[in-house]
């Protein structure tokens, strides 16, 4: 008999990280727009409302780890949720760009908390056996909210009215804290365990090895560069459609983009746990680059569409491949670091991307910033072959940090 995945706690659990997402992505959306529409600004200025906000998230995150795995996996959940609701509403109080920013920044803070420590909860519930899948199932809320936000956030932003999509945003942020309120039962170790990992933690708190787990960061790398090539998407797309007269695609692009995540993501899940992961990487970065690649060069609704269609599969499979090697070739122990220094590149590389990414548009045009972002994508595959397809063919991957997750 299997062992269940969709427990009580895990599917509260689901629902926190899909309400928290849903927030990031409709703000994520529209607040682009609002830099660009109300506040005058360029291209480059729109990129540095993600940016700045990924600077928050980034200088969170190393810590954010060594928190959850010392003071426990909820607790740091819900104070980290809590900066993120009390940022949500702070927007209201924004007169001016600078406020704004220091806004976006701090909700960046709450937002590394709280995902680290969501991430970290799901995988302590995911049974060993069943491990891509789950963290597909998890994975998969995140793409749901990829579905909803971004059209939301444009559908609130049609009226360019700011206080209807603060308010949304304020709502979405209660349901994620009141779902991780409901959780139980989330600490797999005993006291005795956790007396001792703090005892270490304040041994190490002054080396790297504290804050980053070195065993994670050729996957972190890779996620670094998945995400500056994603970050391409999030932040102007809605710019690139208007830009070749075909507005009315944008929101359906992310409907078609996250749709694909939401359908394959399952499938790549299982196949994780029954396949070696080289089978899932090299197909599906293909698929990511040479979408960004049929983006650069489209000049229809019909090649905007296919281009989502090939990236939703390709990033869903990437994306939910990377996190679940992360936690397979970490000790159990270091759960909440190894978690901690996937996102902090995956956020590292989202909010590097946006700003060079809107240089770049800036200087030349969308349609030969997503050819570049598409050209990092693919060379991608060398540091994949370098840094983890060749070392495990060398020394395979040992299974006894899998037997103790």
């Amino acid at each position: 008999m299997r062992e269940k995945i969709w427990t009580r706690n895990f599917i509260f659990v689901c629902l926190s990280n899909f309400f928290v997402s849903l927030n990031f992505y409709i703000l994520a959306t529209a607040f682009p727009l609002y830099v660009k529409d109300i506040l005058n600004g360029n291209a480059q200025q729109m990129g540095l409302a993600i940016t700045i906000y990924s600077l928050g998230i980034v200088l969170i995150r190393p810590f954010s780890g060594q928190w959850v795995d010392r003071f426990g996996n909820k607790k740091m959940a819900l104070v980290g949720l809590g900066i993120f609701l009390i940022a949500s509403f702070s927007y209201f109080g924004a007169m001016g760009i600078v406020v704004f920013l220091v806004i976006r920044f701090l909700h960046g803070m709450g937002y590394a908390l709280a995902s680290t420590a969501t991430n970290t909860i799901a995988a302590t519930l995911i049974p060993v056996s069943r491990q891509g899948e789950g963290v597909g199932y998890f994975s998969m809320f995140m793409s749901l909210a990829m579905v909803v936000g971004p059209a939301l956030g444009l559908f609130l932003w049609k009226d360019k009215n700011i206080t209807l999509l603060l308010v949304a945003a304020c709502i979405i942020s209660v349901l994620s804290l009141l779902f991780a309120i409901a959780l139980h039962g989330t600490q797999p170790k005993n006291d005795a365990d956790l007396v001792q990992d703090k005892h270490i933690a304040k041994k190490q708190k002054m080396k790297l090895s504290a804050f980053i787990e070195i065993k994670a960061l050729p996957i972190a790398l890779l996620a670094f560069l998945l995400a500056f090539s994603y970050s391409s998407l999030s932040g102007f797309l809605a710019s690139f459609t208007a830009e070749i007269n075909q507005t009315q695609v944008a929101s359906l692009f992310f409907v078609v983009f996250a749709l694909m995540i939401v359908v394959f993501r399952p499938i790549v899940g299982k196949a994780f746990d029954k396949y070696k992961e080289h089978y899932l990487y090299y197909p599906s970065i293909l698929l990511f680059g040479v979408g960004l690649l049929i983006l650069s060069q489209a000049h229809s609704g019909k090649m905007v569409l296919l281009s989502a269609l090939l990236m939703g599969i390709g990033y869903g499979a990437l994306f939910s491949c990377f996190q679940a090697l992360t936690v397979k070739l970490s000790p159990v122990h270091r759960r909440g670091i190894a978690t901690a220094t996937f996102l902090l590149f995956f956020d590292l590389g989202y909010g590097v991307g946006s700003y060079f990414m809107g240089l770049i548009a800036s200087f030349v045009n969308y349609g030969t910033m997503y050819a570049i972002a598409g050209i990092i994508s693919l060379l991608s595959v060398i540091l994949y072959y370098l840094f983890h397809h060749r070392p495990q063919a060398k020394q395979p991957i040992q299974k006894q940090d899998r037997q103790a997750i």
